[in-house]
């Protein structure tokens, strides 16, 4: 954890996430800290749609983040997707079935390759540091609410990064090693 806190404070992002409330004395939520801010396309229901806005929160060392993700960055934008960024070590070490990763999960460091992710908002050095962590990470995307509906109809789809390619299973237990520290 301390390497992510690192690389997030020294970010700024840290500090500008927990400024609001303790100005306004308001307690914290769960909501604070969604402040990493990055856009990628995805692929739902076999079209590719965006680029999305992810507000992401490292809320595990492993790392494990969540992303709350929107069409836009308007303010009145709505909640669209939620995506998990979980460590290889941990989707890849048996918890997550090949069969299953490879329809619901998609690989990090495959994704940024493409140069199809960009990290806002942060200096290139900071940002270029934020993308390398997440690279060693794979993502599941729920798609809660459709951009043509005027309600969310109870309906989740699994997103997936443009891209994606499937692993075999040498592949899936290959990466479940720990990357080495910097």
């Amino acid at each position: 954890m301390s390497r992510i806190l690192a690389v997030l404070a020294t970010a700024g992002v840290l500090a500008l996430a927990a400024a609001p409330a303790v100005a306004q004395g308001v307690a914290p939520t769960p909501a604070d800290g969604h402040s990493i801010h990055v856009t990628a396309p995805h692929v739902v229901a076999g079209k590719v749609m965006g680029p999305y806005h992810h507000y992401c929160k490292v809320i595990s060392s492993e790392p494990i983040i969540e992303c709350l993700i929107y069409d836009s960055s308007d303010p009145g934008a709505r909640l669209q997707q939620i995506e998990y960024i979980v460590a290889k070590s941990l989707t890849r070490s048996g918890a997550v079935p090949l069969g299953l990763w490879n329809k619901n999960w998609h690989d990090h460091q495959q994704e940024i390759s493409t140069g199809r992710v960009q990290v806002l908002d942060l200096p290139p050095d900071k940002a270029k540091e934020v993308a390398d962590l997440v690279a060693t990470t794979d993502g599941i995307i729920f798609h809660l609410w459709g951009h043509d509906q005027k309600v969310p109809s109870g309906n989740v789809i699994i997103g997936q990064s443009v891209g994606h390619k499937n692993l075999t299973l040498a592949q899936l237990r290959a990466g479940a090693a720990k990357p080495a520290k910097p």
